[in-house]
């Protein structure tokens, strides 16, 4: 997988570029590759080697604290020292300005060693909100100390009833006294309610935890603002600390409610937690004490700041999960000897035994990993480098980064997770009924990635996303810059001898995606158009990743003399995407364009 990441960031990507720029100055070819194999020691020596145990030892509670495995104690501490939590902050406060891309490329090795394990997703992205969003007491008490691994931070989003419908929250925040906005922490509030599916929501890895929670405030009436504009964004510490972000020795009325027992990622606790319950009540009040992130009634617009972030993150998830699961395979498929070659003569009973490898059947799973895995590898990537684009670009790049975030974010979050499971499913098959065993390492590859399908928003939400917001938005201006990105690279592919065809393939499907695209909105009906948006989804996801492809498979085809069995091999790949997966796309369309009402005329009482 390393010399994948090389090629896609050097040869590719041409992430040397970056150095050009002032915020990247101080950095080289040689600090980027030194990051890459820091992470790449430690995810071998603190992750991988504790994957099976982690699943097989699950969280517990033993009534006053959650136990996890010494391994995972290791792990973290291991991360915090990398300093890969700050990776992409200011130096002046720890950081390393490291590119985005770069520190993305990094994080994906521990998402293959042990996903399970966890890395600092969460983290990062909680404490990111706050230096984008909060008071500057909020960062330097809170953000600051995830960023050194003080501190560890979560999202509460979800609640027991309402899971993606966020505008049935029912938790509620009041101003806690007063005088509530004179708190130098922020305006204080007091927080009743409950929170489901809360990753890292309880441990004892670091001496507090920051939840950033998604409450109602009263109105002007005294009552919830209904819907989601009522919903205001608060930083809530599981213990109460000082301005000084010392612990004051209280704990918060934050109480762990359970720990959800799931197929996979055992090795990260999923909670409920209750907050307010009266459990603890610190100043003799009931709530637990939250300051409020941001304005009041803003808090999706911040929350939003950390989950496409998120969204990105769990795609590089399911992409490592893929790629651990297509390297396994792929091992045990040159070691296995089974079945002969059939010849002209036939099958000789006589001839010894044939690695599996050898059997075309078989090497169709092993490219349909390593089209899926490499391909969501490289889309994942080249999302990171738009957020570089976008926050170091000049004006009009920057601009274009953006919008071009905006429509891929949903792809880079949803493709990775059903194709790379796919990936895993496939890793399964050819190892047969080893691949069925605990004796193997595949199947708990896919439990562990069968969760990130649902993780930060699940297909549905994603797709209705796309088709229902992002392809129309400022007069369909995302999705023309995206048709503009590919047929930049079709026009260079037509020039090129056996990538010509690939390029002819691609332009028919960006034409057909177009047309049923307007023909999903021309009833003008939300209802008809948006029935099928799954389906789109597929669509533009597999055009997206064939359009990456050929993007790839031009550099690779540059550097064939370099070493020709690696670049012929992402060729091959890349032949295989177009060949047997770009053709899926016209079953997909077919029902967006005709609005086909299969699905949406379907009444409960039938089923």
């Amino acid at each position: 997988m390393r010399r994948t990441i090389d090629f896609l960031l050097g040869d590719w990507l041409g992430i040397a570029e970056l150095l050009e720029r002032p915020r990247f100055a101080d950095h080289s070819r040689e600090t980027f590759a030194q990051v890459l194999d820091t992470c790449e020691r430690i995810a071998r020596e603190r992750y991988a080697p504790f994957n099976r145990l982690v699943d097989t030892e699950e969280p517990r509670f033993d009534g006053e604290r959650v136990i996890l495995p010494q391994a995972t104690h290791a792990a973290w501490a291991a991360y915090a020292e990398s300093g890969m939590l700050s990776a992409s902050q200011d130096q002046n406060i720890g950081g390393m300005q490291l590119p985005y891309t770069v520190e993305a490329a990094a994080n994906g090795f521990f998402g293959k060693a042990s996903v399970s394990i966890g890395g600092g997703l969460l983290t990062v992205g909680n404490a990111n909100l706050l230096m984008a969003h909060g008071t500057a007491a909020q960062k330097e008490v809170f953000a600051l100390n995830e960023f050194s691994g003080r501190w560890c931070g979560t999202m509460c989003l979800s609640e027991p009833q309402a899971g993606s419908s966020l505008s049935d929250v029912a938790t509620r925040a009041e101003p806690d006294g007063a005088d509530f906005e004179a708190d130098p922490l922020g305006p204080r509030f007091r927080l009743t309610g409950n929170k489901m599916w809360i990753s890292a929501g309880e441990h004892e890895l670091t001496e507090n935890i920051v939840h950033l929670v998604l409450a109602k405030i009263p109105g002007p009436d005294g009552k919830p603002v209904p819907g989601t504009k009522g919903i205001s964004l608060f930083v809530v510490p599981k213990k109460l600390v000082n301005t000084r972000g010392e612990l004051t020795g209280e704990r918060n009325d934050v109480a762990l409610a359970g720990l959800n027992h799931k197929c996979g990622w055992r090795g990260t606790t999923n909670t409920l937690l209750n907050f307010g319950e009266g459990k603890f009540t610190p100043g003799g009040k009931r709530g637990a004490i939250g300051y409020l992130v941001g304005r009041p009634g803003e808090g999706l617009r911040c929350m939003f700041h950390m989950m496409n972030e998120a969204r990105i993150g769990v795609g590089m998830a399911a992409t490592m999960l893929g790629m651990a699961g297509y390297e396994a395979s792929l091992d045990y498929a040159k070691q296995r000897p089974q079945g002969r070659p059939v010849t002209e003569g036939g099958k000789k009973a006589d001839a010894p035994q044939v690695p599996i490898i050898q059997h075309a059947d078989v090497k169709r799973m092993l490219l349909a990993q390593k089209s899926y895995a490499e391909g969501a590898l490289a889309l994942e990537l080249y999302c990171a480098r738009l957020v570089d684009e976008q926050h170091t670009g000049e004006a009009d790049s920057a601009r274009e980064a953006a919008l071009l975030l905006e429509v891929l974010t949903p792809i880079a979050k949803s493709w990775p997770s059903e194709w790379c499971v796919e990936a895993n499913s496939l890793a399964i098959q050819v190892l047969g009924g080893y691949g069925y065993t605990r004796d193997f390492p595949v199947e708990q590859y896919w439990r562990d990635n069968r969760l990130n399908m649902i993780h930060e928003g699940t297909h549905g939400i994603q797709a209705l996303d796309l088709l229902g917001r992002k392809v129309v938005m400022d007069g369909g201006a995302g999705l023309k810059l995206v048709a503009g990105r590919v047929n930049r690279t079709i026009e260079r592919a037509l020039q090129v001898d056996h990538l010509a065809d690939h390029a002819s393939a691609l332009a028919a499907a960006l034409q057909r995606l177009g047309a049923a695209t307007k023909a999903a909105w021309a009833s003008g009906v939300p209802e008809e158009a948006l029935a099928n948006a799954t389906p789109y989804l597929q669509a533009f996801g597999h055009l997206v990743l064939a359009w990456i492809w050929l993007d790839v498979g031009l550099a690779a085809r540059e550097r064939l003399a370099a070493d020709d069995a690696f670049f012929r091999g992402k060729l091959q790949a890349c032949r295989y995407f177009f060949d047997y997966e770009l053709p899926k796309i016209d079953a997909w369309l077919a029902v967006v364009a005709s609005r086909n009402p299969t699905c949406r005329e379907m009444r409960e009482e039938w089923f």
